[in-house]
């Protein structure tokens, strides 16, 4: 996999981390005891800490393109990778993501990290497992918004094995935005899901889970990626 990300990064502190967000300051770091942050983007809309997906880290061309997305829309992203992921980095072998408890006492690190009480509070998103995992903390702890980016509804080719028990003590907005034929969940599934009334749905005519269209779609993921940022935009906004 790539290293091109929080690749050969300045060590700061947690709390230097929170002065530097407080100054407005954007960037990368590498936060100790922690690992890489990109901060791009001003906080005009909002904040949103970025998670990623199981195998492909925050490099990968959805995230990087949804990052420069809302960055130049007024969504400040800040994005980071869960230690097993930097794990991999360092070996250049791909391993397993821990169980996914794990990974949301990690996101509730980083939500720390990045918080301060002269900042608005962060929403907490991303891609696939890091949308699963940012909405079971915001059930456990509560959030200020979630933004699900091709959420995990269930194993590919396994439609009953449904990961929504934890959806009913989701009570802050929450967007999906889902590729029309994504096999984690497609259009035709979801439909039939009991969902809280918190929940809104962006729909991605012809994307797959890395909401890439098929090749006679007439549309390109860069374009696709656009329309996604332009739908969480809208939805930070209206929930300030």
């Amino acid at each position: 996999m790539s290293d091109s990300f929080g690749w050969d990064l300045p060590i700061i502190t947690p709390e230097a981390l929170r002065r530097l967000l407080k100054l407005g300051e954007t960037g990368s770091w590498n936060i100790a005891g922690l690992g890489p942050l990109e901060v791009r983007g001003e906080c005009r809309i909002g904040r949103l800490l970025m998670t990623h997906g199981a195998g492909a880290g925050q490099d990968s061309p959805m995230l990087r393109g949804l990052r420069h997305a809302l960055a130049g829309e007024g969504v400040q992203t800040l994005a980071f990778e869960f230690a097993y992921l930097q794990q991999m980095r360092r070996e250049g072998r791909r391993r397993p993501p821990p169980q996914v408890d794990r990974l949301v006492e990690e996101l509730a690190q980083w939500c720390d990290s990045v918080s301060h009480t002269d900042l608005p509070k962060p929403w907490f998103g991303g891609k696939s497992l890091g949308g699963r995992v940012a909405s079971l903390l915001a059930a456990r702890d509560t959030a200020r918004g979630l933004v699900l980016c091709g959420y995990p509804f269930h194993p590919p080719g396994k439609p009953e094995r449904l990961r929504l028990a934890h959806w009913p003590l989701l009570a802050c907005p929450t967007l999906v935005v889902q590729g029309a034929r994504d096999p984690f969940g497609s259009r035709d599934e979801v439909a039939g899901y009991a969902l809280p009334g918190s929940v809104r749905f962006h729909w991605l005519e012809e994307g797959d889970h890395d909401w890439k269209p098929r090749r006679a779609g007439g549309s390109t993921q860069a374009q696709l990626i656009d329309e996604a940022a332009a739908a969480i935009v809208a939805f930070m906004a209206a929930h300030p």
